[in-house]
């Protein structure tokens, strides 16, 4: 069953519309209604691309690392989200920790709130 929080596989598509690779991603939540649509966010092994006070860094220190299911430290990119129905999301590799989740949505939403 998917939650929020989870990491999962999906084939994220590149910001031109253009086929992308299968990557990790963050589900967010589950949109409301009956389509089984999930918001989620794009994650990275590309830490340069992380944005201060936007973006997480997941890294091997941190508490959720090995939960998570990531190889590398990763960037969350909260700002490369997507609306995706979930017959066409690939399986969980792990989770971030519930705290991360909060500040994650957190950001995302107080950027919402200021443009």
């Amino acid at each position: 069953m998917r939650k929020s929080g989870q990491i999962i596989l999906f084939p994220f598509p590149q910001a031109n519309l253009a086929a992308g690779k299968t990557r990790p991603a963050l589900l967010l939540g589950k949109l409301p209604g009956p389509y089984g649509d999930w918001l989620i966010c794009m994650i990275s092994s590309q830490l340069h691309q992380y944005i201060k006070d936007f973006d997480e860094i997941v890294g091997t220190d941190d508490p959720d690392f090995d939960n998570s299911g990531l190889k590398t430290p990763s960037v969350i990119r909260v700002g490369r989200v997507a609306v995706v129905e979930e017959s066409i999301l690939l399986g969980a590799v792990g989770e971030i920790d519930a705290d991360r989740l909060k500040r994650i949505k957190e950001n995302l939403s107080d950027w919402l709130n200021k443009s």
